[in-house]
C-alpha cells in the first residue's frame, strides 16, 4: 500500500469521523509509517554501500527491528531491514 492511498483514506474517513476515531487514528499512523518507509527506501537506494560497522551504528541509533518485526531494546544489536526486506 502506498502512502498516497493512506492519504486518500484519511481524507475519506475524516469527512464522517471524529478526530479520535480508532480507524482514523490508525490511518494516520499508517500514513506516517508509509511515508517514513518511502523516505528510508529512497535514501538507502541513493547512498553508497555501507560498511558493517556503519550498518551496526545506524541500526543501534534507530532502535533495531528484527526479521520478525519485533523491536529490540536500544543498544542491542539486531539485523535491521528496510521495508523492502533489503538489509541496510
Amino acid at each position: 500500500m502506498s502512502w498516497t492511498h493512506e492519504r486518500a483514506r484519511i481524507a475519506s474517513l475524516s469527512r464522517s469521523r471524529t478526530p479520535d476515531d480508532p480507524e482514523l487514528v490508525d490511518a494516520r499512523r499508517n500514513l506516517r509509517a508509509e511515508r517514513l518507509a518511502d523516505y528510508i527506501t529512497k535514501t538507502v537506494d541513493a547512498a553508497p554501500p555501507l560498511t558493517p560497522a556503519q550498518r551496526d551504528r545506524l541500526a543501534a541509533a534507530q532502535g533495531a527491528v528484527t526479521r520478525d518485526d519485533t523491536e529490540t531494546p536500544r543498544g542491542q544489536r539486531g539485523e535491521s531491514r528496510i521495508p523492502s526486506g533489503r538489509p541496510i
